[in-house]
């Protein structure tokens, strides 16, 4: 009996370390942070919205003209989080001086837990043109992460709206693609924080889930009938 349990403690053992390794992952960086830690390969940050906890990783920046500021380590990069929304805020001295233009793109992937879809995509910024003829605008493309198809487009501006949001058939992963265009105008442009967030929803079941959950629950049974016929022949 006491090999028997031993050996049922085991086949339950590797079910639940089988689950544990689904969500185990390195190099989670706590916000806030700057840009340049979430920049480094494998890195990824998590945010928590009132009802799951969404994770944020394969972040991806770049200037044009190359080399405008601010740089990575100059973009404070904080937790967002508004209702079921969770995501990021950045902040930084995004600016174009009169008579320039730059042009920001940003890049990074939203992923709802195990078992879960992200179903909505929101933007919202800060502008400023300083009173002048300048203009600034962000577009984002929100792209299913499993096979590069667009589920949706957002765009902010100085001139229009400065929040969006879109509503989408739920997917587990997204990847965030965004372009932050600042024209100088006659007396420059700037935007001093913009906000990014997701919200995911429902618990359904992922095939490796199923196929892990069957395979543990087939260990356990499959244990329990050997030991049976062992002390039915003995």
């Amino acid at each position: 009996m006491k090999r028997q349990s031993l050996f049922l403690t085991l086949a339950a053992g590797m079910l639940v370390w089988g689950f544990g390794t689904l969500e185990t992952r390195a190099g989670n960086v706590p916000l806030p942070t700057t840009l340049d830690q979430l920049l480094i390969p494998g890195n990824f940050t998590t945010v928590a919205a009132s009802n799951e906890t969404d994770t944020f990783s394969n972040f991806a920046y770049s200037t044009s003209p190359v080399g405008s500021p601010p740089t990575a380590a100059n973009i404070t990069v904080h937790p967002f989080s508004a209702g079921l929304e969770a995501g990021l805020s950045f902040s930084g001295a995004f600016f174009a001086a009169a008579g320039t233009t730059v042009d920001y793109s940003f890049f990074f992937t939203a992923t709802a837990p195990v078992g879960s879809v992200i179903n909505d995509a929101t933007l919202s910024g800060v502008f400023s043109t300083f009173d002048g003829t300048g203009v600034g605008s962000i577009g984002e493309t929100v792209l299913n992460a499993a096979n590069g198809v667009a589920l949706g487009t957002m765009e902010i501006s100085s001139s229009g709206a400065t929040s969006q949001s879109i509503n989408f058939a739920g997917v587990n992963s997204v990847i965030i693609e965004k372009d932050l265009i600042l024209v100088g105008g006659s007396r420059g442009t700037a935007i001093s924080i913009f906000n990014d967030g997701v919200s995911s929803s429902g618990a359904i079941p992922e095939p490796h889930s199923l196929a892990l959950l069957a395979i543990g629950m087939g260990s356990i049974f499959t244990v329990r009938r050997f030991f049976k016929k062992r002390t039915a022949v003995a």
